[in-house]
């Protein structure tokens, strides 16, 4: 059955607009989200939160898989995001946050203990599904897979936009050094690398507005993907 659900595949590096992009298609089409980047920020968040090592291979699987996720959605804005009953959408969100949840994307019984919890996602009607591998790992055989980029200057921009809403002190130059060192991690791990899949269909969103881009994106899908 999940196998003719219809997914949307959108992946890029850090800050390449794909979650924002992701919600608004999902919400325009009435499918289902995942953010598959927040379930490593969670297991980061949670390993810290219980003094865990994140160099014991099996306590972050172990971890991954007992640490009740849920997603709180309201229209097209960021989820938030309760672990174990908490709200933990800001803590997860942090530059902090994200440098974990790379380290952790790199251990393979990780994400293996969630790839199931992935998966569980695709429902009807559909599912977008964002992140690093969604195209090229988690569901290879989705129909519809869009690879965002843009230029690393302009992610700093966003991201330092983004923290800076959210009350956080933060500095560019810092930023633009995290998401380099992030994009060498993420493009040159051993498991599930940071890569287009073969039939992803690239867009560079340098200086381009969100709505544009999800116009683009929705052309990509078959008229009978369409609400």
């Amino acid at each position: 059955m999940r196998a003719i659900i219809p997914v949307l595949t959108i992946d890029g590096p850090s800050g390449s607009g794909k979650g924002t992009i992701s919600r608004i298609v999902a919400t325009r089409l009435g499918w289902h989200y995942l953010d598959s980047g927040a379930l490593y920020r969670v297991v980061g968040y949670a390993a810290g939160r219980d003094g865990a090592d994140v160099a014991d291979h099996a306590a972050m699987a172990a971890l991954a898989e007992r640490t009740v996720i849920r997603f709180v959605t309201s229209g097209d804005a960021e989820p938030r995001v309760l672990v174990d009953g908490v709200d933990a959408t800001d803590a997860i969100r942090t530059e902090t946050a994200g440098a974990a949840a790379s380290a952790i994307a790199a251990i393979p019984v990780v994400r293996n203990a969630l790839l199931a919890r992935q998966h569980a996602f695709r429902a009807p009607p559909g599912l977008v599904a964002d992140g690093r591998d969604m195209g090229t790992v988690v569901f290879p055989d989705a129909p519809c897979k869009v690879f965002l980029t843009a230029s690393a200057d302009q992610r700093a921009q966003r991201r330092y936009k983004q923290l800076k809403e959210k009350g956080l002190s933060v500095s560019m130059d810092d930023l633009l050094c995290e998401i380099l060192a992030r994009d060498a991690r993420d493009a040159e791990r051993a498991v599930a690398p940071l890569k287009p899949a073969s039939d992803a269909v690239l867009i560079d969103t340098t200086d381009v507005p969100v709505e544009r881009v999800v116009e683009r994106v929705l052309t990509l899908l078959p008229d009978s993907f369409r609400p």
